[in-house]
C-alpha cells in the first residue's frame, strides 16, 4: 500500500547534496587508480559509488515529484522548516549533550552522567521526578561495576571531586 508523502522544507536541498556528494566520491574513487580492469584498486569503490550516484538521481527525481507539505497561514519556508524538522525536544537533546560534553570533564562521569540521564529522562517525557532519579543512579551503578570493575576502564573522575577529595 503507497501513501502519498509530501515533501518536507529542505528536502530538495538536502538530495541535491546527497547527489553532489555522490559525483564527488565517484570522482575520487576513479582518481585512485582509474578504471584499468574489474580487477583493479579502484574498481570496487567505483561501483559503488555509481550506484550511489544512480540512486542519487533517483531520489532526486522522486523527491521533485512530490508535492510540498502544507504550510501554516502566514508561515515562512524558513519558519516550516525549522517547525518540522527541528522539534523542541531535538534542540533541548542538542543542548543537553554539549552541555554533558563540556562538564564532562569538570564533574566528572559519574555526576555528569547522573544529571544527563535524569534530564534525558525528563526531556522524552518521564515527569515521574523520583523514580528518574532511582532510575539514572541505578543504571550509573550498572555501568560503574561493570566498567570499573569488570573491564578496569578508569572513568573520568573530574575536577570538581578531585577537588574536594584531596
Amino acid at each position: 500500500m503507497h501513501t502519498k508523502r509530501s515533501r518536507l522544507p529542505g528536502e530538495i536541498a538536502f538530495t541535491v547534496l546527497l547527489l553532489l556528494f555522490s559525483a564527488f566520491m565517484l570522482w575520487t574513487a576513479y582518481g585512485i587508480s582509474g578504471f584499468e580492469s574489474l580487477t583493479s584498486a579502484g574498481a570496487f569503490p567505483m561501483v559503488v559509488t555509481a550506484v550511489m550516484l544512480i540512486t542519487g538521481v533517483l531520489n532526486v527525481v522522486h523527491t521533485l515529484r512530490e508535492t510540498p507539505s502544507s504550510a501554516q497561514p502566514g508561515e515562512s519556508l524558513a519558519r516550516r522548516f525549522v517547525r518540522q524538522l527541528t522539534p523542541p525536544v531535538l534542540l533541548g537533546f542538542v543542548l543537553a549533550i554539549a552541555l554533558y560534553m563540556l562538564v564532562l570533564d569538570w564533574a566528572g562521569f559519574l555526576l555528569s552522567s547522573y544529571v544527563f540521564l535524569v534530564v534525558s529522562m525528563w526531556l522524552l517525557g518521564s515527569r515521574r521526578i523520583v523514580l528518574n532519579l532511582v532510575v539514572a543512579a541505578l543504571s550509573l551503578a550498572a555501568i560503574h561495576v561493570i566498567f570499573q570493575t569488570v573491564f578496569s576502564v578508569v572513568l573520568p573522575k573530574g575536577k570538581l571531586l578531585q577537588g574536594l577529595l584531596s
